[in-house]
């Protein structure tokens, strides 16, 4: 297949063209606006397989989207683009409406009109809101979305969902718990606390640190949308979880004992606004019918994450300055042999 990704050049959308890349035979073509959270070197080595193009474009350009989805004769779209963190969607809720909603439905639109046979919405458990302290998320759970980002999100699904019974289009979602692994921006809780905890900086924690999340590791979050995208029935939600719950409190210390630091570190802050208590997935539904559990445990995928930060210092360094866009330029600019334009 020829397969569009967009936010491929963020955190779950490289990894999941590297493990296309690695997994199938399939050609993909990589779309992604790279705002902050979007870094090419995430790809490094991937500008070299000839199945492989990055476009950098917003999924938005409705003309863009119709000529790169006829040119590349693109048989299938797994969406990862979004404006994805929640602190930010508080401050500004304004682009993420934009972004996740609208530019979904275009999206969508110009890709039912070229003919894609299967498209995929990558979505997140916090659509669903929070739970109390017992309780899983399923695919029936209502939506209950308590923050911008969420609200956005949820209204993403729903757009995919009306696309569906409305015009038939081949709309699968999938639903994922918190994703960690190798090259997640470091503005989420794990590269955040390692980062800063090597630095020797204050740890930042919200309210009393015990929100429960659940954990899942990037590579089986890659395995799941894939499975969903080949045999995922059209129209059809798949919840996806590490089954792997754990206070974000405890999740620190965890991070400082495998780092040999101690928790001194840890500042408590103020509670951001709308902070959802407790998030945990179901995933027997993508079990039964797509086969899919999780590969990795948490204490192996935790141990492969630290030590991947430690190794790549210098990756996450380049980004906390800035220097990480210097990346685009050296790779994409004015006659590089990559040049990705449409």
């Amino acid at each position: 297949m020829n397969i569009l990704v967009t936010g491929g050049a963020g955190f779950i959308g490289s990894n999941h063209v590297r493990y296309l890349l690695r997994n199938s035979d399939d050609r993909v073509v990589n779309l992604d606006l790279l705002t902050y959270a979007g870094n090419l070197e995430n790809l490094a080595g991937c500008e070299d397989d000839p199945r492989y193009r990055f476009v950098r474009g917003d999924i938005r350009d409705r003309e863009l989207l119709r000529t790169l989805l006829q040119q590349e004769a693109i048989d299938a779209v797994v969406h990862f683009a979004a404006e994805s963190h929640v602190d930010r969607s508080v401050e500004g809720p304004e682009v993420f409406i934009t972004t996740n909603v609208l530019g979904t439905e275009i999206l969508l639109e110009e890709s039912r009109a070229a003919g894609v046979r299967k498209f995929v919405m990558v979505s997140t458990d916090e659509v669903y809101g929070s739970l109390g302290s017992e309780g899983h998320f399923t695919e029936n759970s209502p939506l209950a979305p308590n923050s911008p980002y969420a609200a956005s999100k949820a209204a993403a699904d729903l757009l995919c969902r009306a696309f569906f019974k409305t015009f038939g289009f081949p709309v699968v979602v999938t639903r994922c718990s918190n994703n960690y692994g190798p090259y997640q921006f470091p503005e989420k809780l794990i590269p955040l606390m390692i980062a800063n905890a090597l630095e020797g900086k204050p740890l930042p924690v919200y309210g009393d640190g015990l929100q429960v999340r659940d954990w899942l590791f990037v590579e089986d979050h890659c395995r799941a949308v894939d499975l969903a995208l080949r045999h995922g029935r059209p129209g059809g939600v798949y919840n996806v979880g590490g089954g792997n719950e754990m206070r974000n409190l405890d999740l620190v210390h965890l991070l400082l004992d495998k780092l040999g630091l101690g928790r001194e570190l840890i500042t408590f802050v103020a509670d951001r606004p709308g902070h959802d208590r407790r998030y945990a997935i179901d995933a027997s539904h993508i079990t039964a019918e797509l086969g899919w559990a999780p590969s990795v445990d948490f204490a192996t995928g935790m141990a492969r994450t630290v030590d991947w930060y430690l190794a790549e210092r210098a990756w996450w360094e380049k980004i906390r300055t800035g220097r990480y866009v210097e990346y685009y330029d050296l790779m994409y600019g004015p006659g590089r042999r990559h040049a990705g334009g449409v």
